[in-house]
């Protein structure tokens, strides 16, 4: 199953007192799902990944633009079939589970809400495949350890049959100790499932090397895309540069961020606006950047948005 993405936009309604605006939350983003690979989404907070997620997963309805599952000879799927394919892994595993029901209850309801049996024996299966013990079912969320509660989460998603996940900084919860755990998990069912993974993440190091492709968003839009070596080990657009320079590196105390650009203060608030909406903190920016600026590519199957890199400009 392979969901494209096309065109997305998400609005929100702002109010205050009499004065009514509009936030563009995600603006105009386009991508594909594809059985097999993963494809990651990172930014600071604020850029729009979660609510991606959300619109994707169904949870929101999107303003504009497409969401299109098909199958593997490329007939669309029926949306009242939609959710059978594409479940939501959630950021917090402690509150995206019922403390009050038992993990045997967790898994069995989105069983019987798909239409599939739902015995003891399909649970244990399912504890199974995320490497824990069938004996775990009895128990409730609060009696388990962090990365427990995140398998069982990734369980649940596993069980109407999934074949596109929607990983929500699946790990950011859990200690340091046990996220690598966690994300070979994500791997190994990718292989064994032929999943189709979209991994949002702060962390450019687990975006490099668990991800094949890689989108870098800043306020809901897409700057750079591309293979994941590419984007993360040879930036393009300052926004990934200064991304990627953030990252912490003992050797480089005292000098320079690498990307070579240094940038101060919040970006404003804008709505709507139909230039680059990183030129207010770009130390390379220039009035051209007032303008909108289509992708370029900067490499293969790597692309930016940014004029640095139009002839002429």
């Amino acid at each position: 199953m392979t969901v494209e993405v096309t065109g997305l936009v998400k609005d929100y309604p702002i109010r205050s007192g009499f004065r009514r605006a509009t936030l563009r939350a995600v603006d105009d983003v386009s991508f594909t799902l594809t059985p097999g690979r993963t494809l990651a989404l990172v930014g600071e907070s604020g850029s729009g990944k979660s609510t991606i997620a959300k619109v994707i997963a169904r949870l929101e309805a999107p303003t504009a633009g497409g969401i299109t599952l098909t199958d593997p000879d490329g007939a669309r799927v029926p949306d009242r079939r939609y959710r059978d394919h594409v479940q939501m892994v959630f950021q917090d595993p402690f509150a995206s589970l019922n403390p009050f029901h038992t993990v045997e209850h967790h898994l069995t309801r989105p069983l019987r809400l798909h239409g599939h049996r739902a015995t003891r024996e399909d649970v244990e299966r399912l504890l199974a495949k995320v490497n824990l013990p069938g004996a775990l079912a009895d128990r409730r969320p609060h009696e388990l350890s962090g990365g427990q509660r995140q398998r069982v989460a990734i369980a649940r998603a596993l069980a109407p049959g999934a074949t596109t996940v929607v990983a929500d900084e699946p790990v950011s919860m859990l200690d340091v100790s046990i996220r690598l755990g966690v994300l070979r998990l994500l791997s190994r069912l990718q292989r064994e499932e032929d999943l189709a993974i979209l991994y949002i993440t702060h962390d450019l190091a687990t975006a490099r090397h668990f991800s094949d492709d890689i989108l870098v968003l800043y306020r809901g839009r897409v700057v750079e895309r591309g293979p994941a070596d590419e984007v993360i080990l040879r930036p393009k657009h300052p926004y990934t540069r200064l991304l990627a320079a953030a990252a912490p590196d003992p050797d480089a105390r005292g000098r320079a961020p690498a990307s070579g650009l240094e940038v101060t203060g919040n970006p404003p608030v804008r709505l709507d606006d139909p230039g680059c909406t990183f030129r207010d903190r770009c130390p390379l920016a220039t009035p051209v950047c007032t303008q909108p600026v289509a992708d370029h590519r900067v490499g293969s199957g790597h692309h930016a948005k940014c004029w640095l890199y139009v002839d002429g400009a």
